[in-house]
């Protein structure tokens, strides 16, 4: 058993650390708020600009004069991994939720026989997949704070990555980041993000009115397309933001329950220890008098 000196500095320690993890708790949750805003404020433009891409490449797909980040390359065998995670850990599962569907989608285009390279947007994410693919890194990117990230940050890391796609480094880049839901849901998802994806069908709303595009529309997603990669790297970085501070808080409350646990086990172990030497000091007293 350990001395009661040994247990008094260990029942300290651990509250000390329970202390750090309340504090945690409380500045993961002040920023959790303001990030959750931005992350859902961000959405539905995100998601129109989206939706205004793919209506106007259905319209154009197959034509002359298409844009390479709607057209693509006309192969499909070297795919980048755009995987977007954070600099600091203490999130939970956060980072490894997002790592381990990039490390299960790389197998199955492996075992397909693609080749697959990865660029990361955050220190976590290399640390996790430079274990199993330390040879498939053409770049890693560390953008400290992800609530201080701008549109300025996304847009030129889509400028490098559409640089990259047009000196034919890859074929195909997929975004992989976690999708805030709520404090205790953050979905890992994947996203296409060159070339854009099509929808097989393109729903028309009843009713609608054609419309009409001036300039035409191969010089309209010359434009957006180029936009809609920033736009969709920044949602990321939002969504990203959110999904950190909401692992962080629930991750750090946990652990402060469990510091709290700790330190009740650790008091009764203290409490039973301190009971068993007041005992053999009273007994070795009552021994000593009766041999007086």
């Amino acid at each position: 058993m350990a001395s009661l000196k040994a247990l008094k500095v260990r029942i300290n320690s651990v509250k000390s650390t329970q202390k750090i993890t309340k504090a945690m708790k409380m500045v993961a949750a002040a920023k959790l708020r303001r990030a959750q805003e931005a992350a859902e404020a961000g959405r539905p433009y995100a998601q129109r600009l989206e939706s205004v891409v793919a209506s106007l490449a259905s319209k154009v797909a197959g034509g002359p004069g298409v844009s390479p980040l709607l057209a693509g390359t006309g192969k499909d065998q070297v795919h980048l991994f755009v995987v977007a995670t954070s600099d600091k850990g203490l999130a939970g599962a956060f980072n490894t939720n997002i790592a381990r569907l990039a490390r299960k989608r790389a197998g199955e285009l492996i075992a397909q026989g693609k080749t697959v390279k990865f660029y990361t947007i955050g220190r976590k994410g290399r640390a996790v997949l430079n274990r199993l693919y330390p040879n498939s890194f053409v770049h890693s990117i560390e953008p400290g704070d992800l609530g201080k990230l701008g549109f300025a940050d996304a847009r030129g890391y889509a400028d490098d990555l559409i640089a990259r796609f047009e000196a034919g480094e890859y074929d195909v880049a997929h975004l992989f980041y976690s999708n805030f839901k709520s404090v205790l849901t953050q979905e890992p998802t994947e996203q296409q993000l060159i070339p854009v994806k099509i929808p097989d069908v393109v729903v028309e709303e009843s009713g609608a009115a054609v419309t009409e595009y001036e300039p035409d529309e191969e010089s309209i997603l010359a434009d957006l397309l180029p936009r809609n990669v920033a736009i969709q790297l920044y949602r990321a970085m939002r969504e990203n933001a959110a999904s950190e501070q909401g692992s962080k808080m629930t991750a750090m409350d946990n652990a402060t329950r469990n510091a709290g646990d700790l330190i009740k086990r650790l008091s009764i172990q203290y409490n039973r220890a301190r009971q068993a030497a007041i005992t053999t000091e009273l007994v070795e007293i009552i021994s000593g008098a009766e041999a007086l």
